[in-house]
């Protein structure tokens, strides 16, 4: 492609509302443009990767005998009806009607389609297995859409679905699924990992992995044990218990016969606050939310060092929904000022974490304000009958599986793989007949990447000061030939011998054609972040030009045949990695 007429408009400040690094610079590279909150529209550099990275996808779903479909992306609501997820999946489904007031959804994943699908095409256990995949948009109403693609309301995504008889062959779907994703971001250059994950709206009845780029900018946090290998998303991750808290007194067996003891805590409402008044660290303390659960007040004890982890509380209670109670649904619950919730002899049910439970004697909220206590005993002054694990895993903590310390770290959410079960094909009747004339359920998995997002993770790990740096394998171009001066006729000769030649190896080649400064072309050469520059400059006459790697400080100077040598050795080595 020649550079004189390229849509490629880059861009010298950084714009005002671009938070991540990968946001500003596909925004100033001019591979994107925002067209609305969290909906953009991908220029030729952006629509090039997204190919690219497609390419990619598809080679390996392929290898997995996956079959790509098509599905519409406007789904009948009834199957989110027939599912039971029209209400889980909560406002960030995109609801309509059409003229006749038949509601829709625009899909933000495609689980009930493809299952009323294959429930109408197959019915013999002699057709099974099956997998199926798709590359789509998908859509999300995101209350905040932020960091550019890495989380918006449409994206393009790989959604792959796995249909079998057996939990034997969800297994080898599963497997094979899981080994084809570390083949695909291995080719895409990311530093990932697979962890241990919660299944959220998706559901199912088995394991799933959430593979994480690991970036500082992530949303998500990782936690992972050097020692064992152990690796877990934050929502998931365990640790190993230990008892810790008040234990100030000469003998334990003193404890229970301290009674607790109201003091006088005016206007100290925090955890922070009552740290500070009380000369006393935080994991002397308890804490006592009120959340509401599937519109039912409900109280949750925790450590004061510790933080409630609301997808633990979610599982455990079965709900749908969750949310903090605001302080009018906290005085209503419990007759109680918000700030001043204690355990003891609160009229609705209580929820203890596990190291909460454990501790010798704590300080709680005194059910009054003004007022919290001194010497509270779990299991004591309130009740264990409902005690689980339902707090952050927190750095140091101990592994659960050798008992070295945990570390953590942050990452962004690049595939995840689920094993379904019977979890949409028991309600939406997918059922084969087995080799004893049997009705069964089959039995599903789900197998998703975010395309649109990969884009955005490999720019997080991969630029510098200047801009991008792209992996070879999904670069837009290979190449980047910039002649110092479109005027000068010997340079521009050279610059279009290599660029035909290039072209006849195979690489995508750009070549600056463009009537601008040396300065300004080299800048937007290193934003844009094409793996190969080659500048034709004033020993164009000898056949010489300048060679540079993107991110590499060294510059060569080789000949235009031994430029082309290199491109080409490139390529094969490209080619034959995967």
């Amino acid at each position: 492609m020649r550079q004189r007429h390229a849509l490629i408009p880059t861009l010298r400040e950084i714009p005002s509302d671009a938070e991540a690094a990968s946001h500003q610079l596909l925004l100033r590279a001019g591979y994107i443009r925002q067209l609305a909150a969290g909906i953009y529209t991908y220029l030729p550099l952006g629509r090039k990767v997204l190919r690219k990275l497609e390419a990619i996808v598809r080679e390996e779903m392929d290898m997995t005998q996956a079959q790509e479909i098509l599905m519409p992306a406007m789904q009948p609501a009834e199957l989110w009806h027939q599912s039971g997820r029209h209400a889980v999946y909560g406002p960030e489904l995109i609801r309509f009607q059409d003229r006749n007031a038949r509601e829709f959804a625009l899909g933000p994943t495609h689980e009930e389609v493809v299952t009323s699908l294959i429930r109408d095409e197959i019915n013999s256990y002699r057709k099974l297995p099956l997998i199926v995949y798709q590359i789509q948009s998908k859509f999300r109403d995101e209350r905040r859409p932020r960091f550019g693609l890495l989380r918006g309301r449409e994206f393009v995504m790989k959604d792959a679905y796995s249909f079998d008889t057996s939990w034997e062959g969800v297994d080898l779907a599963y497997q094979a699924m899981y080994n084809a994703y570390h083949r695909i971001f291995d080719r895409c250059g990311l530093k990932f990992r697979a962890v241990e994950a919660d299944a959220g709206a998706i559901g199912g009845e088995g394991g799933t992995h959430e593979f994480m780029a690991l970036t500082d900018i992530g949303e998500d946090t990782i936690v992972t044990c050097e020692c064992c290998g152990y690796a877990a998303n934050l929502e998931r991750a365990g640790s190993r218990p230990f008892t810790a808290g008040l234990d100030n007194l000469d003998g334990s067996d003193r404890l229970d016969f301290l009674e607790s003891e109201k003091i006088a805590t005016p206007h100290i409402k925090t955890i922070e606050q009552l740290v500070q008044f009380l000369n006393v660290s935080a994991d002397q303390l308890i804490k006592t939310l009120i959340y509401v659960a599937d519109g039912k007040p409900i109280a949750v004890c925790i450590r004061g060092d510790h933080e409630v982890n609301e997808t633990k509380l979610k599982n455990y209670l079965h709900a749908d929904n969750l949310e903090l109670a605001d302080a009018d649904t906290i005085a209503l619950a419990t007759g109680a000022p918000s700030g001043y919730i204690g355990p003891i002899q609160l009229p609705i049910a209580l929820f203890v974490d596990h190291e909460a439970a454990h501790m010798k004697s704590a300080i709680t909220g005194a059910n009054h304000a003004g007022f919290h206590l001194r010497n509270v005993r779990p299991g004591r002054d309130f009740s264990l009958e409902y005690t689980a694990d339902l707090r952050n895993v927190a750095e140091g903590d101990l592994c659960l599986h050798c008992e070295n310390t945990l570390k953590l770290t942050r990452g962004i959410e690049i595939g995840h793989i689920f094993k379904l079960g019977t979890k949409y094909s028991e309600p939406l009747k997918a059922c084969f007949v087995d080799a004893d004339g049997k009705e069964q359920p089959m039995l599903m998995g789900c197998y998703g990447i975010g395309i649109s997002r990969l884009l955005s993770a490999v720019v997080e790990q991969s630029h510098d000061a200047n801009g991008i740096l792209w992996p070879f394998s999904i670069a837009p171009f290979h190449v980047h030939i910039v002649p110092v001066s479109v005027q000068d006729t010997t340079q521009m000769q050279l610059a279009e011998s290599l660029y035909a030649q290039l072209g006849r190896l195979g690489a995508d080649v750009l070549l600056d054609d463009r009537e601008e400064r040396p300065g300004v072309k080299l800048k937007d050469a290193d934003l844009i972040g094409i793996p190969i520059r080659i500048v034709v400059g004033k020993k164009a006459g000898e056949g010489l030009i300048e060679w540079k790697e993107r991110g590499s400080a060294e510059a060569l100077e080789l000949t235009a045949q031994e430029a082309t040598e290199q491109v080409a050795l490139r390529l094969r080595n490209h080619d034959q990695s995967h």
